[in-house]
């Protein structure tokens, strides 16, 4: 199932692969791969026993995006290892690893989705017409089930910042 028109990208309608991730249900199945040394990989299972906040940008090679990411990066600082906070892309894992030393992020995993776009297909973030991911943002309890999310209707448009972290701060 595709959605066309979910999204706009400089205004322009896009069409989101998949169907859209609902609070209540439990977390889509994927396969997320991280560089640390060498390719290691992360699904939704492995983040469960801790709420999680997953941040899903198009490229950390945009400005915005890597805006979301160094503030989620500071705001989740003070929750230490209470939390699972993650910043998913489609950029190969090397590339995010070199942002994250540039950037000093430290308080995000990011995790890449390179390989066969499962994030994106199953969590609804594909956007067809580009092979990226939309901006959103997801929220877990420890459990996996979704307890918040949010796809900006304007992939360039920066998601809402309090409404995930008070989401996330809930669940501790």
């Amino acid at each position: 199932m595709a959605r066309s028109a979910a999204v706009t990208f400089k205004g322009n309608p896009m069409t989101l692969a998949g169907e859209a991730v609902k609070v209540g249900q439990s977390a889509p199945d994927c396969t997320l791969h991280y560089f640390d040394g060498g390719l290691k990989t992360v699904t939704p299972a492995d983040l469960q026993g801790k709420p999680t906040l997953i941040s899903v940008v198009p490229s950390l090679d945009t400005g915005v995006c890597a805006i979301q990411t160094k503030k989620f990066n500071q705001e989740v600082a003070a929750l230490g290892d209470k939390i699972n906070a993650v910043t998913v892309s489609l950029d190969l894992p090397f590339a995010q690893n070199r942002f994250c030393g540039a950037e000093e992020i430290k308080n995000m995993k990011v995790l890449s989705d390179y390989q066969t776009r499962s994030f994106g297909q199953n969590w609804g973030m594909l956007i067809e017409e580009l092979k990226l991911l939309a901006r959103g943002v997801f929220v877990l309890d420890k459990s996996g089930k979704v307890v918040y999310t949010e796809t900006c209707n304007e992939v360039t448009s920066e998601p809402n910042y309090e409404a995930a972290l008070t989401a996330l701060k809930g669940q501790l």
